[in-house]
């Protein structure tokens, strides 16, 4: 089969193709191109040159200049949205790299949202308990998806790289990730697949009167001061609040058949003691940001969100609810793994991803910016 022809699309003919899959990252829509104002960005279409008005594939591009050389890192975060399945991926990313190539890119990064293994959460929380198996790469995957390793494999016969973790400029999306299948499941199969812990601290919100709303864009200054205080208490570097206006202004101004932003925010008797950002797109639905105040803990502000915006997302429709990256540490003394429990006692599962995957085109150039972002 030939290769497919890929051209600039509007906004517009990109968020209609996004709205019409079935899942997609918000990092692929359109609108994101505006949250990541400092890079350039453009919509790219894939199509069928026998029959060039049936748009096959889109990604959202962003372009990162190479200091003091008008040469770019094009990066396609979670994406591109094409068919990953697909016997001969090279249709697709051959005429993307010429594409890239063309409009000055010295390197292409791109994230397949393909993945590769699974991990139950008995089978981590096995694992921690047990302690010999410091990494969760380690432990043996309750499930191993076929495709991943299809597409690693194609992945590195078309010349695409594997970056190492944490690798020079890798530190891009997290390759693991906790989500909790929503697709056929009632409320009460939810609570049910809890552990003892959240079902109790469910409870104990309810009983203590935490309250959980929808918000919008006049709570994102609420939102972020609980956040910084988060940061602070959690050792993190918090984003500024631009950041967060600009992604509910962007999230906002796309068709709502593509997208869906949500504030929340749970309160204590007038106290504001938790805050998240939820984010919809088609069957996927993430826990993208949260924050929650150092007093009150013990009222259990962030279960109770948590609750929320879990039920939220299966009222919607979705067949996932994303609770977003986790490190691969499972070792009991590593300060995070009390996050990875935390998503654990969801009753979700862990997902690996392929990772993100590097194209140099220029492989001087790629080498310095590699070294530039080292060094920074």
């Amino acid at each position: 089969m030939s290769d497919l022809s890929i051209r600039t699309i509007s906004a517009d003919e990109h968020a209609a193709y996004i709205a019409s899959q079935p899942s997609a990252s918000f990092l692929q829509t359109p609108g994101w191109a505006a949250v990541k104002s400092e890079w350039k960005a453009e919509s790219l279409g894939w199509f069928d040159p026998a029959n060039p008005a049936e748009l096959l594939g889109a990604g959202l591009v962003l372009y990162r200049q190479m200091p003091k050389v008008k040469r770019y890192l094009a990066y396609l975060p979670e994406g591109p949205v094409i068919d990953w399945d697909a016997v001969d991926l090279g249709r697709y990313l051959r005429p993307l790299a010429a594409h890239l190539q063309e409009h000055g890119a010295f390197g292409v990064r791109m994230g397949p949202p393909v993945a590769t293994r699974r991990w139950g959460a008995k089978t981590i929380k096995d694992a921690i308990a047990g302690g010999q198996q410091p990494k969760l790469g380690d432990v043996r995957a309750d499930v191993i998806e076929p495709s991943g390793a299809t597409v690693a494999t194609q992945l590195r016969t078309l010349g695409w790289k594997a970056p190492r973790v944490g690798d020079g400029f890798a530190a891009g999306q997290p390759q693991y990730v906790f989500q909790v299948p929503l697709a056929g499941r009632s409320q009460d199969d939810l609570l049910k697949g809890m552990n003892q812990l959240w079902r109790r601290n469910i409870k104990k919100a309810e009983k203590a009167g935490v309250e959980v709303t929808q918000g919008g864009a006049e709570d994102l200054k609420a939102f972020h001061a609980l956040y910084v205080e988060t940061a602070e208490r959690d050792h993190f570097t918090p984003r500024p609040l631009p950041y967060f206006m600009k992604m509910q202004a962007a999230m906002a101004n796309q068709p709502a058949e593509c997208c869906d932003f949500r504030i929340y925010n749970a309160y204590h008797q007038g106290d504001l003691v938790a805050s998240t950002i939820w984010v919809r797109v088609g069957g996927h639905s993430w826990y993208s940001y949260g924050a929650s105040s150092t007093a009150k803990r013990d009222v259990r502000g962030s279960n109770a969100i948590q609750w929320r915006m879990m039920s939220d997302a299966l009222a919607a429709g979705a067949s996932v609810y994303d609770l977003r990256g986790i490190t691969d540490t499972l070792d009991p003394n590593d300060p995070h793994v009390g996050l990875i429990q935390f998503k654990v006692g969801t009753g979700g599962e862990a997902v690996e991803y392929v990772g993100e995957w590097d194209l140099p085109l220029n492989k001087a150039l790629y080498t310095a910016f590699d070294l530039y972002m080292r060094r920074r």
